[in-house]
């Protein structure tokens, strides 16, 4: 039996407050939440390094996980790239939990009890998200819409000849369903459920439900930036900062509402209003720029502030990227930071960052990759056989010159023609790539001046950087399943350029960000690493082209 957990409790009685007549929905969908958040929890107990699982057996219908203490879960096989909620429950011994949180709780593991609380948050701001944006979502939170007449394979050269809808499970604004966004950020907003394999895909500690509907891209909100005066002299900046921000000696930082209101203490004079990004605290200003803005919460699993070692470093990122992707024939854009500044605190920061939008022509359309899962192009063998090819292409080309991107689906755009083919990749937010001095020597290219996190000539860093944020999250998350991700590595394979990486890639299992035990682990500083069966290793001589 499945009861309450004090987070919905909590967030039922704030909904009853502030938003009466969303609160059936929200009950409506927490069955599918918790599911949700669950799936993602058991994914991560069925393939990643925990120390206390000492042994993994894969029955005939299930799969048993022996605990250190001698406990045994019991649930179903967990393909690691799926992602539809399967998961409605699994058993520790005879009990059986429905709850993630409620789970953790019981398995009583150091650091559970933090864990477990965020868990709970999840999926309560999960069903709040998927009540918010029009119900539930099956395969990846994109706004209902099933593509009529579309079914099989996508046709090259028809053009319109698939909607961007989804085949079941998300809903939303049936009115407007199969009809294209007209920009960039509605594409955004579609995307309900979050990170696609992270079971804190909805945590957001300190934020009320009042927050939520305010802030939250999913909410569709328009949110009033606001700007804070500090003195020039005092500032660390990058780039070019615009006239507009700028008072005699001062300089004008946007700030998001909810900073202003909960960490800076200061007051923010109202500026412009904007529309809320993937990332919450990006937003895009209508005919402008996206401001990336200091949000000093944790959202999933990351505080979201901005350093000032990445102000330092995004105006010589930008040059450097540009003169990257130049070498990419056309099939990868990089969006500039034009200007940054901060008041040498993550907490007062701002970046001002080029629309995705800039990079299309006549007729076409970018959009996050995020955005795609679920839809009728990933459904389509034929067009993500195309879109694996594309990415791959440009990501296994820059890794050769020594750039591994950061590739997930929120830092992924795609450019699509106006058949809906995939014609180039947009990438945008620099600040988590790994550069490799030494690559870039041997291809003549002079490194750029930066030190710190972002250089490393350690491959098999740059490899797991791309191979886990690229293959094992936007193409996964994408395919939405590991038949269908190993469906399009290997139709791709022929067309990808033959390089050492490739053969890496193709020989080896998948790493991909250990994300639980990372959340269990918060005196352990940096990534941890699981790995996870390889599609294109599972069928013999997949590489053998």
């Amino acid at each position: 039996m499945n009861h309450s957990t004090a987070a919905e409790e909590m967030m039922a009685a704030e909904l009853a407050a502030v938003r009466p007549g969303l609160l059936p929905r929200w009950r409506a969908e927490l069955p599918g939440a918790r599911a949700a958040v669950l799936t993602r929890l058991w994914r991560a107990l069925a393939h990643e390094p925990l120390p206390w699982i000492t042994a993994r057996t894969r029955g005939t219908y299930a799969l048993a996980l022996r605990l250190a203490d001698g406990r045994t879960l019991h649930g179903p096989h967990a393909d690691p790239y799926a992602t539809a909620a399967y998961v409605t429950s699994v058993r520790l011994d005879r009990e059986r939990y429905e709850d993630a949180a409620r789970l953790m709780t019981e398995l009583g593991v150091p650091h559970a009890a933090g864990f477990s609380a965020e868990l709970a948050d999840s999926a309560a701001s999960l069903a709040l998200s998927r009540a918010g944006a029009g119900g539930a979502s099956g395969v990846g939170g994109v706004t209902r819409g099933a593509s009529p007449g579309v079914t099989g394979d996508v046709s090259p050269g028809v053009t319109g000849g698939v909607s961007p809808g989804v085949t079941g499970g998300a809903s939303g604004d049936a009115s407007g369903a199969d009809k294209w966004p007209d920009r960039d950020w509605e594409w955004e907003q579609r995307v309900v459920d979050g990170h696609p394999y992270h079971p804190n895909c909805r945590s957001r500690p300190g934020f009320s439900v009042a927050d939520q509907l305010a802030y939250g891209p999913e909410h569709r909100p328009v949110v009033g930036l606001g700007l804070v005066e500090v003195a020039e002299s005092a500032c660390l900046m990058s780039g070019s900062w615009p006239d507009e921000l700028r008072s005699s000696e001062r300089l004008l930082v946007p700030v998001h509402p909810w900073q202003a209101d909960h960490v800076l203490g200061r007051r923010a004079v109202p500026w412009r209003a904007a529309h809320p990004l993937m990332s919450l605290r990006t937003l895009a200003l209508p005919g402008g720029p996206h401001v990336k803005t200091a949000l000093s919460a944790r959202l999933t699993s990351s505080v979201r502030d901005i350093s000032p070692y990445s102000v330092r470093a995004s105006a010589v990122l930008s040059d450097f990227a540009a003169e990257l992707a130049d070498r990419t024939g056309g099939l990868l854009h990089t969006t500039r930071t034009t200007g940054a500044v901060c008041d040498h605190s993550a907490d007062l920061a701002a970046l001002l960052r080029e629309s995705p939008e800039e990079y299309t022509g006549p007729g076409e359309r970018v959009l996050p990759v995020a955005a795609l899962s679920g839809t009728a192009l990933s459904q389509s063998p034929y067009w993500m056989a195309e879109f694996t090819r594309l990415a791959l292409t440009v990501g296994l080309g820059l890794l050769d010159l020594g750039v591994a991107l950061e590739a997930h689906g929120q830092n992924l755009l795609v450019v699509l023609g106006p058949d809906n083919s995939p014609l180039r990749l947009v990438y945008r937010d620099l600040a988590d790539i790994r550069i490799s001095p030494a690559r870039l020597a041997g291809h003549g290219i002079t490194p750029p001046p930066l030190t710190g996190r972002l250089i490393t000539d350690d491959e098999p860093a740059l490899r797991a950087k791309l191979f886990g944020s690229l293959i094992g999250g936007a193409l996964a998350a994408t395919a939405g399943s590991g038949a269908a991700l190993g469906t399009a590595l290997k139709a791709a394979l022929p067309a990808l350029p033959d390089t050492a990486d490739l053969d890496a890639l193709c020989r080896g299992p998948l790493p991909v960000k250990a994300l639980t035990l990372m959340r269990l682990s918060p005196d352990t500083p940096g990534d941890q690493w699981a790995t996870l069966p390889n599609p294109l290793v599972l069928e013999p001589g997949a590489c053998d082209q």
